[in-house]
């Protein structure tokens, strides 16, 4: 088997080299998902700061050992950093990578992840669940497990079944019926928190969501956990419906767990597609964003331009209701070329309303505006 060492950050680890990047690569590591390491360091040392005390970390899934070795050496105030795989082989490459890399207080658990997490109820402030495919498994333990004023940080790479390729496993895994939209992959990351936020209200806990972006194959969140009967059952209001037309893309978000939702568009008289349940609230925390920002200023991360761009974007549209507007897709609808995005937006504003671009595409907006002013301003912009 053939070992090569990657630099990442201030860690250097060996794996052994494999063609694809798959579940069944001897040791998992992606180098894809460096950025995602970037991110969660900087969103771990800002929570860090934030709750003034040391934190003891969970990574239920530690593959090559890359994330948790990289916790240890680039996030200050850790007390206990606990790097678990049900893999032997996995749990070999960590330890000789920790070695590697002179850590010598890592913790190395080989059990399923669930059980580490069941057995250290109460004892992690930050659980990260970076698992090959679907998250949804581990959910009920992490939410048995954290306690309150700690964070979840979850990824999802099934991103297939979230953005509505495929709905039946989307409503078997995560009990939400799917929607595939121009904005799929923002109702996946709203499925996945509405998700995350029904099973911890089982516990009295309550969700808040710090950050989340959608990456390539991957949609990663970072929540806050709180605690308390009243709380939970307030945050829970954030959950919903979206009431989507395929053919004048009309849409509409109606909260509640069994609302009334009319059958058809009011626009145009066609059958409205429905989508959820799903998280309707804030998906972007702005001033948890603004201290990632500041944490990058101290930190060495490979790709901190590219971070740095995509918190930008985060933090844009912080404050964007659900849902987005491909210009691209208007158009096409209005037989039209695009306008500059650009020049839309400023038409927009100057008419009064709130507009941002957004992560989830280049050529899309989150505004305020109804779609016929938008469709407005776009016919507009052509003449």
């Amino acid at each position: 088997m053939n070992i090569k060492l990657i630099k990442e950050g201030l860690t250097q680890i060996k794996v052994p080299e494999f063609e694809k990047v798959s579940a069944k690569a001897p040791v998992f590591y992606n180098p894809a998902m460096e950025l995602n390491r970037d991110l969660s360091i900087l969103a771990l040392q800002e929570f860090q700061d934030v709750i003034g005390e040391d934190i003891n970390i969970c990574d239920a899934f530690g593959g090559s050992g890359i994330r948790g070795i990289r916790y240890s050496k680039e996030i200050e105030g850790t007390s206990r950093i606990v790097v678990n795989d049900i893999s032997p082989l996995a749990i070999k490459y960590t330890q000789e990578n920790a070695e590697l890399n002179e850590i010598n207080d890592l913790e190395v658990s080989q059990d399923d992840a669930n059980l580490v997490l069941r057995k250290n109820r109460g004892k992690f402030d930050v659980v990260d669940i970076d698992p090959f495919g679907t998250p949804s498994f581990f959910i009920e333990s992490a939410a048995n497990s954290l306690k309150s004023n700690s964070m979840l940080c979850i990824t999802a790479t099934d991103t297939s079944a979230l953005c509505g390729t495929y709905k039946e496993p989307c409503i078997r895994k995560y009990n939400s019926m799917p929607l595939k939209t121009e904005y799929c992959h923002e109702n996946g990351i709203r499925i996945l928190t509405a998700f995350v936020a029904r099973t911890f209200a089982k516990y009295k806990k309550m969700i808040t969501v710090q950050f989340s972006h959608s990456s390539e194959h991957y949609m990663r969140l970072y929540f806050n956990i709180g605690k308390g009967a009243k709380e939970t059952d307030e945050s829970l209001k954030n959950i919903g419906f979206i009431a989507h037309c395929k053919k004048c893309l009309f849409r509409k978000t109606i909260n509640g767990t069994a609302p009334h939702i009319a059958e058809k568009c009011p626009c145009c008289g066609e059958k409205l597609v429905i989508g959820g349940p799903l998280w309707l609230g804030s998906i972007q925390n702005k001033d948890f964003i603004k201290g990632m920002v500041k944490q990058a200023e101290f930190k060495e991360i490979n790709q901190e331009k590219k971070a740095l761009k995509l918190l930008g974007q985060c933090l844009e549209e912080s404050e964007m209701p659900a849902t987005f507007f491909d210009i691209h897709v208007i158009c096409k609808k209005l037989k039209i070329s695009a306008p500059s995005l650009i020049k839309t937006i400023e038409l927009l504003e100057n008419e009064g309303f709130n507009v941002s671009r957004t992560h989830y595409s280049p050529t899309a907006i989150k505004t305020d505006a109804p779609l016929d002013k938008i469709e407005g301003v776009l016919l507009n912009l052509i003449q």
